[in-house]
């Protein structure tokens, strides 16, 4: 672990700080029922803001062969996020006429939930993910071929040299997990197709991630946790893209993840930003998106969130109520160690992802079960921890519905559903 003394992005030492959610454990270091007899190690979650570049970022950086090596995240287990991936795929494969000749890339690949749809569509693709038991299932499950190593700049370039350059590189959800943004960057701009290596359409770098605005406006505290160093305006992104020869030439606001920034970016510098970029960067600009002042009350939003919930919570429990919740997810982790809710509180989570049932939710040590649970215990509330993904988890749960079971949404204010 290591504090920074200077933004990640730009070098500048002006860090403003933002909010503090105190030391919570690494949120997706899910502990088996051995490891309970153990010491957990705990980190600051400390969040502070750039004033030289915008860029919102944490202050602790854990190693990444701790976070990512061997990692339980597994995106296909999600259908709002297959279809998403399929969508994005198709899109592009037409709108580039994308063939046999082409080559797409994705960094941080996971089990290849998205290349796997370019590859149905006649496109040869390359994952590259450092999570071996991750990746793994990419190639034995879904024939990916996959680099299974930490993407950046040195990586990028021999990748390069062995005459892998993209049409597309993807980057969905990974930059902000990245300490060396400029290496990524760097790394994306010299596998990437342009002038001087392709004689046609130069390549095209397609990145995702949570937007700043949403989670500031929204009160998505929980988004905040180790593995997610950084937190993207447009304007953050523009400058980062700018100091690495690329241009962002199209931005898209996407509703995945409680709000996300989809940009478009190019090799070079040349050449003017299309009209979606010039008006969201006029917007964040007006709304000081750059300045301490637009966070001023997010701290103060955060904190009347977890007395809402601890409230509501409580009172179920005196009336005699039985509370699980659903979603064993980074997101969820944040939110339960900030609330202080555990074990004396909720009986279970619930999650469809086999590679985290049967383990404990880090620091509040829930145990974890398969999603059938809610059927079979039916509990009388169940606190939507993967709030999210919400339309696709009510969906799924139609039969506790139907039995009486009831959901709490806790982000952007608590509810009941």
């Amino acid at each position: 672990m290591s504090v920074i003394a200077a933004c990640r992005a730009c070098g500048a030492a002006r860090l403003v700080p933002v909010l503090s959610l105190g030391s919570t454990p690494l949120a997706n270091a899910l502990p088996s029922r051995e490891d309970l007899a153990r010491p957990e190690a705990t980190f600051p979650l400390d969040l502070v803001l750039c004033e030289a570049c915008a860029l919102v970022q944490i202050t602790e950086t854990v190693s990444p062969e701790t976070l990512f090596r061997d990692y339980l995240y597994f995106s296909s287990f999600s259908d709002t996020m297959i279809e998403h991936a399929r969508v994005l795929a198709r899109r592009l494969t037409s709108a580039r006429s994308l063939g046999a000749g082409s080559l797409v890339m994705e960094i941080a690949s996971n089990d290849g939930y998205l290349l796997q749809h370019y590859m149905a569509l006649g496109v040869p693709v390359l994952g590259i993910e450092p999570a071996r038991n991750v990746a793994r299932v990419a190639v034995e499950a879904r024939g990916v071929p996959t680099l299974v190593d930490f993407f950046g700049r040195e990586l990028a370039v021999r990748v390069a040299a062995e005459g892998h350059r993209a049409d597309v590189v993807h980057a969905n959800n990974v930059l902000a997990h990245v300490a060396d943004l400029g290496g990524v960057v760097a790394g994306i701009r010299a596998v990437l197709k342009d002038a001087a290596t392709s004689p046609g359409l130069p390549g095209v770098a397609v990145v995702e991630a949570p937007y700043l605005r949403d989670m500031i406006d929204g009160t998505e505290f929980d988004t905040i946790y180790h593995e997610h160093l950084c937190y993207f305006s447009l304007t953050a992104l523009d400058k980062l893209f700018e100091r690495h020869d690329m241009r962002i030439v199209d931005v898209e606001r996407l509703a995945i993840h409680g709000g996300s920034l989809r940009i478009f970016a190019a090799p070079g510098r040349g050449g003017a930003a299309g009209e979606n970029v010039t008006r969201l960067l006029r917007e964040e600009a007006e709304l000081r998106m750059g300045e301490p002042a637009y966070y001023a009350g997010f701290a103060g939003r955060v904190e009347r969130l977890k007395r809402e919930l601890r409230s509501l919570l409580a009172q179920l429990k005196r009336e005699g109520k039985r509370v699980a919740a659903y979603g064993a997810s980074a997101k969820g982790s944040t939110l339960l160690n900030y609330v202080g809710v555990g074990a004396e509180t909720i009986d279970f989570v619930a999650d469809r992802s086999r590679h985290k049932q049967g383990r404990f939710t880090p620091g509040t040590h829930i145990p974890i079960v398969g999603p059938e649970e809610l059927s079979v215990r039916n509990p009388d509330y169940t606190l939507l921890l993967t709030w999210n993904f919400a339309d696709e988890i009510l969906h799924q749960q139609a039969e506790y519905r139907a039995q009486g079971g009831r959901f709490i949404v806790p982000v952007p204010d608590v509810r009941v559903v």
